[in-house]
């Protein structure tokens, strides 16, 4: 158990805004605060540490603490929070700079952060917001991913993928160079309407000279109200599509399963982190299609749970800084998570 004094905190840093909590050694929250994006890889090291102090700060007075007291931990759980050299530059900025935050920290991805809060014993995790990313965490503490790579790269089946490959359509379909599936009408128009231009030379301001990773995600919920409300073609083909590719995350981890994950009475255990999974109901058929091998390397997930999370993964990344320091905090999983989806064949 945690030092019943001591207070531990855990950061959750997405690409769009973060989310801080404080614990005491019992599990009882004391505080939350909040903040924007602490991706040090989009924002910068030195704008990282200011962000994540910033929360200390205020999660301390919010439950009454002395600011200049440090935390007995601080478990980061970042996006963009995989690569040792970068975990190093922030954790050695934050002891550097801001010597009151906390006396010890751990840094992981978000995935890390999230597993922790929904699993007791390893999982997998199937980010899909502004981003994408898939990690498989066997309970041995042996972590296996795909994607991850980022949306110059990568972020297949992510709110700035789906966003892209709308505008690519629209614009393929203008140059003559594709024939699209479907009728562009709807989603031209929406486009045109939410990035503010008359055609589609416009884009070009959005996308090079004043690019905006998070407002090009926007568009992703125009795309989703076209495909749930008007059920416009295209709309629901473009997230079928992000359904197929999320699928062939989990089929990606799959031969690296440890086989306890799957002979759980759930089966596979996915935490569904994002809030393109809002839009199940539109991914749900391509996902399936996604889950089923198409050659010889595949492993059959036959058993999968897809859970939610209606707590922030900042807590799983307090759990993850506390155990950095052996010390052991309380996590109540099951309330910590919704089922939306159980197969089991």
């Amino acid at each position: 158990m945690g030092d019943g004094t001591a207070v531990y905190g855990g950061i959750e840093g997405g690409a769009t805004h973060s989310k801080m909590v404080l614990m005491s050694g019992d599990g009882a929250i004391l505080a939350w605060s909040e903040g924007p994006s602490t991706n040090h890889w989009l924002i910068g090291v030195e704008e990282c540490l200011v962000r994540i102090n910033n929360m200390a700060v205020e999660s301390k007075r919010k439950a009454g603490l002395d600011v200049d007291k440090p935390l007995k931990s601080l478990g980061l759980s970042l996006s963009g929070g995989e690569q040792a050299g970068g975990k190093r530059r922030v954790i050695d900025g934050m002891k550097s700079a801001y010597p009151n935050v906390s006396e010890a920290y751990h840094m992981c991805t978000d995935t890390f952060g999230a597993i922790a809060t929904a699993c007791e014993a390893g999982g997998v995790v199937l980010i899909s917001g502004t981003g994408s990313n898939c990690q498989l965490i066997n309970p041995d503490g042996q972590n296996h991913g795909c994607g991850g790579w980022g949306h110059q790269i990568g972020d297949e089946g992510s709110a700035y993928w789906i966003s892209l490959r709308a505008v690519k359509t629209i614009l393929d379909a203008e140059d003559n160079m594709i024939e699209p599936s479907h009728d562009i009408t709807y989603v031209k128009k929406a486009m045109h309407n939410f990035f503010g231009v008359s055609e589609s030379f416009g884009l070009l301001d959005h996308f090079y000279t004043n690019f905006d990773k998070t407002k090009i995600a926007g568009f992703c919920i125009v795309i989703a109200q076209g495909a749930a409300k008007d059920k416009d073609p295209l709309c629901m083909e473009l997230f079928h599509e992000a359904g197929v590719v999320l699928g062939r995350h989990i089929l990606a981890v799959a031969p690296k399963l440890d086989q306890t994950l799957l002979n759980g009475p759930e089966g596979l255990k996915v935490v569904c982190v994002g809030s393109v999974w809002k839009s199940w109901d539109l991914l749900k058929e391509g996902f399936l299609q996604g889950l089923k091998p198409h050659h010889n390397k595949n492993v059959e997930v036959k058993h999968i749970t897809l859970v939610s999370l209606l707590q922030s993964s900042a807590i799983g990344a307090a759990r993850l800084g506390a155990e950095s320091i052996q010390c052991k905090l309380p996590v109540d999983f099951k309330s910590n998570v919704n089922v939306f989806f159980t197969k089991s064949e």
